[in-house]
């Protein structure tokens, strides 16, 4: 809607699928015993909205909260927890899990409980990092994301043609899905993409993509969507 706003022809073209996780039971189990962690730390908005979900499957609400801080990865993520009345009490200046350690680090976490519900398959940094400087950290599967199944021949038609200026990747999934989507074509997509500016959120995000073959040639120095825009501008 931005970029549209700005004058840009967007062709939208998911590549991941949330879904909740194979199993309700680990993240149920944590919210039984929410008394017993000292934090909670959320790394994206699907992981405080399905945390929220089975909180009040739970028969709890935030009042169920009251002595837990809470860590968020961005503000996206935050404003989630502001619009509940709730205030984060720690977010890092660099959104990612690295830098999210580091603030932890600062404010010091040995021997502090963590609760981390966040998507499957996600990147073991943050949890590890967090139990080298001393705490102890629950992971919970709080979602999962899907490579969605749908039909990828309109977009392949407009990038044989040479049709797409740029595709913007916000995480390292999309990016995943996306070189997945088309593994049919081979090094075709290869090809395809060398005429396409590739646009992503961040640093992690280019990196995946460099690792699938693919020349990025920007990320914002903040990462968040508004961020993205002003770079693509």
């Amino acid at each position: 809607r931005m970029l549209e706003t700005l004058g840009a022809e967007t062709i939208e073209f998911p590549t991941i699928e949330v879904m909740p996780p194979e199993s309700w039971e680990p993240l149920d189990r944590a919210i039984e015993h929410l008394n017993e962690y000292d934090w909670l730390v959320f790394t994206s908005v699907n992981g405080v909205r399905f945390f929220l979900d089975r909180l009040e499957v739970a028969g709890k609400d935030v009042r169920d909260l009251k002595g837990i801080k809470i860590g968020v990865i961005g503000p996206k993520t935050a404003e989630v927890w502001e619009r509940m009345g709730i205030r984060p009490d720690l977010m890092p200046g660099e959104y990612r899990a690295e830098a999210v350690v580091d603030a932890f680090k600062e404010a010091g976490i040995r021997g502090a409980n963590i609760l981390i519900p966040r998507a499957a398959r996600a990147r073991e940094v943050l949890p590890d990092d967090l139990r080298k400087a001393g705490a102890r950290v629950d992971v919970v599967h709080a979602y999962r994301t899907i490579s969605p199944d749908h039909d990828t021949g309109s977009v392949r038609e407009l990038l044989m043609k040479g049709s797409i200026d740029m595709v913007t990747f916000t995480s390292s999934s999309t990016v995943t899905n996306f070189v997945k989507m088309f593994e049919a074509d081979g090094d075709q997509l290869q090809k395809w993409m060398e005429r396409v500016t590739v646009a992503c959120i961040g640093p992690i995000t280019a990196k995946t993509a460099e690792e699938m073959g693919l020349k990025v040639s920007l990320f914002p120095p903040e990462y968040t969507i508004e961020s993205l825009v002003q770079e693509i501008m």
